[in-house]
């Protein structure tokens, strides 16, 4: 078998089991499906801020540059969310998507084995690739998979399988470092992503018919077909990175300090320069039409807002806990309460509200729920007990407005742009995870573990209110503008 033959093979989708497809509670088997990579991604996420120390005392590194074993995951992530997106409507999103499993787990296997601080950041640029596979399709292949009716359930459900993976990181990773080693804490995804790929090869539907074919040049006068928006990727890339750069240079990585404000001003005239590139670009990886349709925009930011305020309490958390005198194990179980509110509410919190309230009423009572419960963080005294009540307020209100303002977006999203809108959804979320992480480190290299900790949980608190009056009225769904 040649090159081509094999090629085309591997990216020929394969059909569902006749028995699977058949069923008429099919496309629940795809959402658990879906379910899985959500869970593998938030797990992978969340059990990082636990292992920090012990990365510092193995690699004998600082806070500041042990963070970039995180940072690096979420800038692949942001940049390749979108082209992956773009990508997958070439060659199948299921396609796309069980080969993200693979990715994933091959590098989780060589992070475990990293001898040097500068290789497991690069096998966790890697293990990113994997989850952008994963994630720039995840809510594509439930939006599109599941009936309208059942749209903002499955969308809940994976929310929750999101928190579920949130929830079990902090505990777990407090227990792998006290009782393992750091090494577990990547080598523990491998087996999840073997049956992922078992999973989604049997329970998804396909999402091609066929492998993708070369597309002949055009001749002259035919049209040519938009290319990808590299410029794009990379004007964005260069964007975050010189922003996270220059908030870990004022963290204690060791860089001059006038390299802060150069850093700031080439992530403005970079920002500036995407967003010229995006309004130029045939095929914008941020499609400035869809930005513009009303409900979409205001939704973006509320998403990157809402993980701010879920991650920034998982960072900030280890590291007050830790520091009043509570083991690590403890301060993960600890931590773990805010998760596992979120996953909870994202599913069966509704059932508390009530009947008939609209996702913008969800959203706004939610955003206010978690204000109150970041600001209860930040004045109670700092003891596993004490905090416990105010983790549980502010993830039940998460809750309740992530999965809403998703419902949202996505409802406003044309349906012939729902991958790359999906994409923009989890583009935000990691930005917003990226800053959360960055932020925490920031304010705890400022002014100390327990009065940086306290301020910027005051901060998000703050910011928490201010995201009730972002969201509002969805138009029903249309043609994307292109104004």
């Amino acid at each position: 078998m040649n090159a081509t033959a094999l090629a085309a093979r591997l990216l020929t989708e394969r059909p569902r089991p006749r028995g699977v497809a058949g069923w008429r509670h099919a496309h629940w088997l795809a959402v658990g499906t879906v379910c899985l990579g959500a869970f593998l991604g938030q797990l992978d996420a969340s059990v990082i801020a636990l292992v920090f120390p012990a990365l510092g005392r193995h690699f004998d590194a600082g806070f500041a540059a042990v963070e970039w074993v995180a940072l690096a995951y979420l800038l692949v992530l942001v940049a390749l969310l979108a082209p992956i997106g773009w990508l997958s409507d070439l060659v199948g999103r299921k396609t796309m998507y069980i080969g993200g499993f693979a990715v994933f787990g091959l590098s989780s296997l060589g992070a475990g084995f990293a001898d040097a601080l500068w290789i497991l950041v690069a096998c966790r640029a890697v293990q990113a690739v994997g989850a952008a596979m994963m994630q720039a399709n995840s809510v594509a292949l439930v939006a599109r998979g599941v009936p309208e009716h059942a749209m903002r359930r499955a969308l809940g459900i994976q929310a929750a399988a999101q928190g579920l993976g949130l929830a079990l990181g902090p505990s777990l990773g407090g227990l792998l470092v006290e009782h393992a080693s750091w090494q577990w804490v990547f080598w523990v995804n491998v087996p999840i992503a073997v049956f992922g790929i078992v999973a989604g090869w049997y329970l998804l539907p396909r999402t091609r018919t066929c492998a993708p074919v070369a597309v002949p040049g055009p001749r002259d006068g035919e049209p040519r077909a938009p290319r990808f928006d590299l410029p794009g990727m990379l004007l964005l890339t260069g964007a975050t990175s010189a922003l996270l750069l220059a908030l870990s240079t004022a963290s204690g990585l060791p860089l001059p300090g006038w390299a802060v404000a150069v850093l700031l001003f080439v992530s403005v005239v970079l920002a500036l320069a995407l967003v010229r590139q995006e309004r130029r670009a045939a095929r914008p990886i941020l499609a400035p039409g869809l930005v513009n349709t009303p409900g979409v925009r205001s939704g973006l930011v509320v998403a990157l807002i809402g993980y701010l305020l879920l991650f920034c309490p998982l960072v900030l958390g280890p590291v007050l806990l830790t520091g009043a005198g509570v083991s690590t194990a403890a301060a993960g179980l600890v931590v773990t309460m805010l998760p596992a509110a979120f996953a909870v509410a994202a599913t069966v919190g509704g059932a508390l509200l009530p009947r008939g309230w609209s996702d913008v009423a969800r959203c706004r009572f939610g955003a206010g729920l978690a204000g109150a419960g970041l600001l209860l963080f930040a004045v109670l005294p700092v003891s596993g007990a004490a905090v416990v009540a105010p983790l549980l307020v502010a993830g039940y209100g998460l809750g309740l407005l992530l999965p809403a303002n998703n419902a949202l977006v996505m409802r406003a999203i044309p349906a012939e742009c729902s991958a790359v809108g999906g994409g923009m959804v989890n583009m935000a979320r990691s930005l917003g995870t990226a800053l959360g992480m960055a932020l925490s480190v920031l304010g705890v290299h400022l002014a100390g573990a327990a009065s940086g900790g306290r301020t910027v949980l005051v901060v998000l608190a703050v910011v928490a209110v201010a995201a009730t009056a972002l969201t509002g009225p969805t138009p029903v769904r249309g043609s994307l503008r292109t104004g």
